[in-house]
């Protein structure tokens, strides 16, 4: 896993060059927004639950024909799965934050992801829907606590989506 400091020191070792005027500001953007991504961390992590419970809720409000016979969350197996990898997309997207680097997403979370759901027949689209809906919630949650740099927030659920949606044509 790379944070952003380790991706600009490795970048430049691998060319061994000392670090420029791009590198350093590419470091004092990270350190500027440190203290936002710890607040947001913070708020992912005491609500947690709740936030999965809300996206969770949201989500079969807006598509119930997932909880139906033949859905895929029809089952108390498959219902419980989905909670599974909502906190799962969670939890990585708060690893991404205060790393301020999205690799993580794609070592831990996309590579394959849509290999093993197509090869459980499960439809990508929920899942897209889902990390959206993740993404709505915390950015209610830092609106609401006056966090300044709510850009930070977007980028490890965008990215998700994103990779799942070319994914997913």
């Amino acid at each position: 896993m790379k944070d952003a400091i380790t991706s600009v020191l490795s970048k430049y070792d691998l060319i061994g060059k000392y670090l420029d005027t791009l590198a350093i500001e590419e470091l004092n953007s990270y350190f500027i927004s440190a203290i936002d991504r710890l607040k947001v961390v913070e708020i992912i992590n005491s609500k947690a639950a709740k936030i999965v419970k809300e996206a969770s809720s949201q989500l079969y409000t807006e598509q119930p024909e997932l909880l139906r016979p033949g859905g895929n969350s029809y089952t108390t197996r498959r219902y419980a799965a989905c909670l599974r990898d909502i906190e799962y997309y969670l939890r990585y997207a708060s690893y991404a934050l205060i790393a301020g680097n999205i690799d993580i997403l794609d070592e831990r979370v996309l590579d394959g992801l849509k290999d093993t759901y197509n090869s459980l027949n499960v439809p990508i689209s929920p899942t897209i829907r889902t990390i959206k809906i993740l993404e709505e919630i915390i950015e209610k949650e830092i609106i609401a606590k006056k966090i300044m740099n709510n850009d930070i927030v977007l980028e490890p659920f965008n990215h998700m989506i994103n990779s799942l949606s070319e994914q997913n044509t």
